[in-house]
């Protein structure tokens, strides 16, 4: 009894251990390019479904794929329907651990032979430099897993003489329902459904279950594994929580979908396993998982926009607009945080742009109070949130960003205090000599707005650096015609200063927002001023 539970719980363990390592592993070699990808191909519902199914294949495990989607899509780096397809991608991507399971892991003792590779991971982790590190952790873990199996299945083979499962009812809705929370809590205790899938593969190759049994089991665990996608999105944003409503719904849909198909599936099995070959045992259980959760995918595919619409109808977003991507659970990941960060800055700005374009056609009013009251709110909780994001070694790309988005911050700041400009400068705004420069700052405004929203041509960027240097060159020109033309006589002091404060105001306006634009939308390249 001793020895059986220690190799259960050994097994278990070395399985989980294996499966943390491999996943940490390949993020940490691969884990950029990986989110490149996951955020570059998700256009339609059928690409992010295939991100997810990739991704989740390649990191071999679904919760990793579902918690980094949530923070994607708190950061704004996914839409919410993109997420669906993920998600759906996921879902299914995570059953490729039961046919490695079942197809190498119990058909093939590969545990002895696994040891080298646990071996030659951990030198490298110790030995290598730089990615090759994380590439050594990878192997370590993948050899691990199959250790893990063996030692599962020795455990199992003594489980089975002793508590023989295969005596519950099998069969009815008691049956179904007794086994499926058996899987459902196997995976929120283990927090991973690929090990209680491993678990119920090896149960069924060593008879401690029968297949009935397995089958309810896995469908058990596939609900289960929502668990940790709905634990990540506590305290979230309301994307995230959205996200995890759609991984709970999806998966719990398909379940049920499972269980009241489940007798043509085990029929549909039988004849596979009698005219295509498939093999009896766990490999018929993996193509099972597989089959029910496609299906669920071919059911619910073709309806991911109508069903994000029905999630985002049942949760409204409440968080204010501007910083509804601030969301603390990104904190973890400084490079998903930073762009969070980002994206908020760029919302502000354009949201600032908006009130200053308003003020130069006189629409100052109450309504324009209450924007850049909103708008102070936005920069001081961005400031806050940027605050918390732990720090990063010079050497590593998110420094550049974190130096760019203080520089952003700064002319922000200095924008917002000219929201409403002292004196007459408004009044001065409608004069012959002054209005040039009106329109050079329109046009800046316009398009850094359109350039940090997405609608802007290519050149945006050098388009508003050129007119940010044209409106300084204006300035530079009219300031002393005007001092010229007082001094002739041909004006008052008083409305020439005024007309020299709104000048300086339009120059520091179009300067402070080319700065934004570059910093928020460009390169972040140091800063060299053309305006004085």
């Amino acid at each position: 009894m001793t020895e059986m539970i220690f190799k259960l719980a050994g097994g278990i363990g070395l399985f989980l251990l294996g499966m943390a390592l491999l996943t940490d592993g390949l993020k940490a070699y691969a884990g950029e390019a990986l989110r490149r990808a996951l955020v570059r191909f998700t256009g339609t519902p059928l690409k992010a479904f295939g991100s997810g199914t990739l991704v989740t294949l390649l990191v071999q495990s679904s919760s990793a794929t579902t918690v980094a989607v949530i923070g994607f899509v708190s950061a704004g780096l996914l839409a919410f329907p993109q997420t669906v397809g993920v998600v759906m991608g996921a879902s299914l991507g995570t059953t490729g651990t039961g046919w490695i399971v079942a197809v190498l892991g119990l058909k093939v003792s590969l545990g002895f032979y696994a040891l080298p590779l646990v071996g030659a991971g951990a030198f490298m982790k110790l030995l290598a430099h730089g990615r090759m590190k994380s590439l050594g952790l990878a192997l370590a873990g993948f050899g691990l897993i199959f250790i893990g199996i063996e030692t599962l299945q020795a455990g199992m083979q003594g489980f089975a003489g002793v508590f023989n499962l295969a005596q519950l009812p099998a069969g009815g809705l008691a049956g179904h329902t007794i086994a499926m929370l058996i899987g459902l809590v196997m995976t929120i205790v283990m927090q991973s459904s690929s090990a209680a899938v491993a678990t119920t593969l090896t149960a069924l190759h060593t008879g401690a279950i029968n297949f009935e049994q397995a089958a309810s089991l896995v469908i058990g665990a596939a609900v289960g594994t929502t668990v940790t996608g709905a634990l990540a999105a506590i305290g979230g944003s309301t994307p995230a929580k959205r996200t995890a409503l759609a991984h709970i719904l999806f998966n719990l849909a398909t379940g049920v979908i499972a269980v009241v198909l489940l007798p043509l599936f085990l029929g549909l099995i039988g004849l596979a396993q009698t005219h295509l070959g498939l093999d009896a045992g766990a490999t018929s259980l993996a193509a099972f998982h597989t089959a029910f959760i496609l299906l669920g995918v071919v059911i619910f595919l073709p309806a991911a926009r109508p069903f994000s619409r029905w999630i985002e109808r049942r949760l409204p977003e409440r968080e204010p607009a501007l910083t509804r991507h601030l969301d603390d659970s990104l904190l973890h990941a400084p490079t998903v945080a930073l762009e969070a960060t980002r994206r908020a800055l760029a919302e502000t700005a354009v949201e600032m742009f908006t009130v200053v374009r308003m003020a130069l056609d006189g629409k100052a009013g109450a309504p324009e109070e209450l924007r850049a009251a909103q708008i102070r709110q936005a920069l001081d909780r961005t400031q806050e949130f940027f605050a918390k994001i732990p720090a990063v070694n010079e050497d590593e790309p998110p420094s550049a960003s974190r130096v760019a988005q203080l520089h952003a911050i700064d002319h922000l700041t200095r924008l917002q205090s000219r929201l409403q400009p002292a004196g007459n400068v408004l009044q001065v705004l409608s004069a012959e000599r002054v209005r040039p420069m009106v329109r050079q700052v329109v046009e800046i405004l316009e398009l850094g707005a359109a350039g940090l929203a997405g609608r802007a041509p290519a050149d945006w960027l050098a388009q508003v650096e050129r007119a940010a240097a044209a409106l300084a060159g204006q300035r530079r020109t009219e300031r002393p015609a005007v001092l010229r033309q007082t001094a002739d006589g041909q004006g008052g002091p008083n409305h020439a200063l005024e007309t020299l404060d709104a000048m300086r105001w339009l120059d520091r306006v179009g300067y402070h927002a080319w700065r934004v634009c570059n910093y928020v939308g460009g390169d972040g390249r140091p800063e060299s001023s053309p305006a004085i």
